[in-house]
């Protein structure tokens, strides 16, 4: 087969659609070799990973389409996907270019979530509308959709009235990095890089309300846990009122924040937290529940939307607008040492349903159907 990716979030992107697409491309080479991939790259910053083997990097040639990327990425993938005659051509971050329904191809879809149309507050106006036309338009032309969660299907029937038959849903992958231990030596650095305390509670996510680190701050508080917490994302405006509550209980709360870190180093924080914690109000997947417990952390997270379907029967679900929740969570996997030790087996074992070998299988499996249909 010869399949087209657009991959300019693998290429340019540091977390998010960006690890999704990476993982994606990474996993379907690997697996499977003998398909000739392309992976259609408008950006012209410094990317974040090589073109894997059995894949080919294709950029805008002449000074107009790199000016005006954004263009070649709507209106020449088409036109190239035709002339390379290829099989599929699959979008991986909600959108499909003009005309791509036209071609050789068959087209198919990624949608993360629906999260713009479920909670319209965490977004502006012209980003709703936005979103909302490419993913309509997306969804009327791809041959077949793909869901990361039945979570996400359920909205394409709800929102968009898709057709179940047109839905696959297949699990995203985990980067193999966090099912592998860190060394001792490296965890020593990255302890002393960030001075981190030798015992700490970790958050992974963009600080942003629907993250809603505050109601964990807030579940710490009135628990009276005050183990320093670690947050790994970049911030937003939201972050000011997360200060604002810091602030106001400095001698006692200790947060670290850290916007920017590998994920290697992210890997070896998993393995040296205490517990991951992870109320958000809505997901698409929640992929740092899964990675956490490939790395032995055990996990809190919200008992809402995607996040059972990421967490199984290994994680601790908690109502993520109710911060006292969150608190005794807290409490009963610090003082339990046996709970602990289960959840970190049953984390790890729940883990290995998201390897890159069972995405990739999956993914292979959904090309040659649409292929053949």
């Amino acid at each position: 087969m010869k399949i087209g990716f657009d991959a300019k979030r693998a290429f340019s992107n540091t977390a998010g659609l960006g690890n999704f697409s990476r993982n994606s491309i990474i996993a379907l080479t690997k697996q499977f070799p003998e398909n000739q991939y392309y992976l259609f790259n408008p950006g012209n910053r410094k990317p974040l990973f090589m073109p894997p083997q059995s894949s080919v990097e294709l950029k805008p040639e002449n000074l107009w389409w790199k000016t005006f990327s954004f263009m070649w990425r709507s209106l020449q993938i088409a036109k190239i996907t035709n002339k390379l005659k290829l099989d599929i051509y699959h979008g991986l971050s909600h959108e499909l270019p003009v005309g791509i329904e036209k071609t050789s191809a068959k087209p198919i879809v990624t949608i993360h979530d629906l999260i713009f149309l479920r909670y319209p507050e965490f977004y502006k106006k012209i980003d709703r509308e936005i979103y909302d036309k490419k993913f309509r338009h997306a969804c009327r032309i791809a041959t077949r959709i793909h869901a990361i969660s039945e979570q996400t299907k359920q909205d394409l029937i709800s929102y968009y009235n898709v057709s179940a038959e047109k839905i696959t849903v297949i699990y995203q992958s985990i980067n193999p990095i966090f099912f592998h231990k860190a060394d001792h030596d490296f965890k020593f650095d990255l302890r002393k890089k960030h001075q981190l305390p030798k015992k700490f509670l970790l958050s992974v996510g963009t600080v942003e309300s629907r993250k809603n680190l505050l109601s964990l701050l807030e579940g710490m508080t009135s628990a009276k846990i005050y183990v320093p917490l670690v947050v790994v994302g970049k911030s937003t405006d939201y972050m000011q009122k997360v200060q604002k509550f810091i602030e106001a209980d400095l001698n006692r709360l200790q947060v670290y924040f850290l916007p920017r870190i590998s994920d290697d180093e992210l890997a070896a924080l998993y393995q040296m937290a205490e517990v991951m914690i992870y109320p958000s109000f809505f997901e698409g997947f929640g992929l740092p529940v899964a990675e956490a417990q490939a790395s032995g952390c055990p996990v809190i997270t919200s008992n809402i939307s995607s996040l059972p379907e990421a967490g199984g029967d290994a994680a601790y679900y908690v109502d993520p607008a109710k911060p006292d929740e969150i608190g005794e969570a807290l409490q009963t996997i610090l003082s339990d040492s046996a709970l602990r030790k289960s959840m970190i087996a049953k984390g790890k074992a729940n883990a290995h349903r998201f390897t890159h070998y069972s995405y990739a299988v999956q993914m292979e499996q959904l090309y040659q159907s649409v292929l053949h249909e």
